[in-house]
């Protein structure tokens, strides 16, 4: 396979070190978001699962023997492992039978069912989470604004440049995907269009072989797709999917399918997070909902560019969900994970970086420049509410902006900050 225009991904410096500490990687995330590109970059020998090839050999070998897939010179790329679950046994088994780093790469796109898997791997096999492209890896942010930078308060104000809203929406319609980046606006939305129709009228079997009824999957999705960026639970989303499709589906039913939908990594919620590690607020409250990438919920809501110009309100949550899924790649790129903030009195803030030494930063996201002085507000009240709790005071306070034409820092500290600006 050729990668020769191969675009360098956020995720590749940490994937050279878990290389160098364990014996295998697994690399997990959705379909189309470049895993098996990037695997083949940090591989010198490949085998792919999902090859028609022979009748699907390489998958008949590994499910008969699958010591014969794991031959090749390593680090070896097993693709889509899962379609052959007892592969991870027999990864796990070579790697302490050699002792050795770096040996193997597998990629997933699904998690199969516990069965077949033996060992959970721990010690020998490093997971890591991949999602679709940020705007930095698209090439749709400039990258002049580093989050690091603003953590270690070296960031300094420049200008970055003018953003059309409109090409704002038309990103994302478009979404991360590599295949969609340089396909002209209005077609792109055709990928993550074919996305859903593929896990629905097929990925959801393959996973397990157990038949689901597609009507109710499509009804979940919609319902999904109109709490994109909000805290609705299980109950909530029922209720949507009576009041609005007027169709009744059951709670038991709800969970299951967004159990599947999980193990697709096709959704990829926001933990609550807490300034105090002991407060129940990070295990009490919902998580925030997100599909993998916005264009998901922008293709399952049928929604074109000029409807959401028309629309600012529902692009504000899909613009807000863009912002997300930036924030947790660069996040994750610098040893962080990626929260929400929800306090017992209904007080919210967007998102919240929490770095590995324990530094956090709390930010709002706003389409509009307009929007921007009440938000900050806000981010110096969650700053002077813990510090009267004695909790830790954020490192850094932002707002992420969509028309801003400059990254400053305000005379109150809070941060201004463009999304087509900002990198890990």
């Amino acid at each position: 396979m050729d990668i020769k225009n191969y675009r360098p991904r956020i995720i590749d410096a940490k994937i050279e070190s878990l290389l160098d500490a364990f014996g295998a990687v697994c690399i997990e995330g959705p379909k189309w978001c470049g895993k098996t590109w990037t695997a083949i970059r940090h591989s010198n020998s490949q085998v792919f699962l999902g090859d028609p090839s022979g009748g699907f050999q390489n998958r008949q070998l590994a499910q008969i023997n699958p010591e014969l897939v794991l031959t090749g010179e390593y680090p070896h790329l097993v693709d889509e492992w899962q379609e052959a679950p007892s592969l991870w046994d027999a990864v796990r088994y070579k790697v302490d039978s050699l002792a050795q780093k770096g040996l193997f790469i597998l990629t997933g796109s699904a998690t199969p069912n516990h069965k077949g898997v033996l060992h959970s791997g721990t010690g020998r096999i490093a997971r890591i989470s991949m999602s679709p492209m940020s705007l930095y890896e698209s090439g749709d942010s400039n990258g002049k604004v580093s989050l690091m930078d603003l953590f270690n308060g070296a960031q300094q104000d420049t200008l970055t440049g003018n953003v059309n809203l409109m090409h704002l929406i038309n990103l994302t319609i478009r979404g991360g995907w590599p295949a969609a980046i340089g396909v002209p606006d209005n077609v792109a939305f055709e990928l993550p269009k074919s996305y859903i129709d593929a896990v629905v009228q097929d990925d959801v079997w393959r996973i397990d072989g157990v038949k689901r009824d597609k009507r109710k999957m499509n009804l979940l999705l919609r319902s999904l797709a109109r709490n994109e960026s909000t805290t609705a639970t299980n109950k909530k989303l029922k209720n949507d999917i009576k009041d609005i499709d007027n169709q009744d589906v059951d709670i038991d039913t709800i969970a299951e399918y967004l159990n599947v939908f999980e193990r697709l990594f096709i959704l990829n919620n926001q933990l609550p997070f807490s300034p105090d590690i002991r407060s129940s607020v990070r295990v009490k409250q919902s998580e925030k909902r997100h599909f993998a990438d916005p264009s998901l919920a922008c293709a399952v809501l049928g929604v074109s560019s000029s409807m959401l110009m028309n629309d600012l309100q529902t692009y504000g949550l899909l613009f807000e969900s863009l912002c997300e899924r930036d924030l947790k790649i660069y996040a994750q790129a610098l040893g962080g994970q990626l929260f929400h903030y929800q306090d017992y009195n209904s007080f919210e803030i967007d998102a919240v970086v929490q770095l590995s030494d324990g530094r956090w930063g709390a930010f709002e996201i706003k389409l509009g420049m307009n929007q921007v002085d009440e938000a900050a507000k806000k981010l110096l009240r969650i700053c002077e509410s813990a510090k009267n709790k004695q909790g830790t005071a954020p490192t850094l306070l932002g707002v992420i902006c969509g028309m801003s034409n400059a990254s400053y820092k305000r005379p109150d500290g809070v941060y201004v900050l463009p999304i087509t600006a900002l990198k890990n």
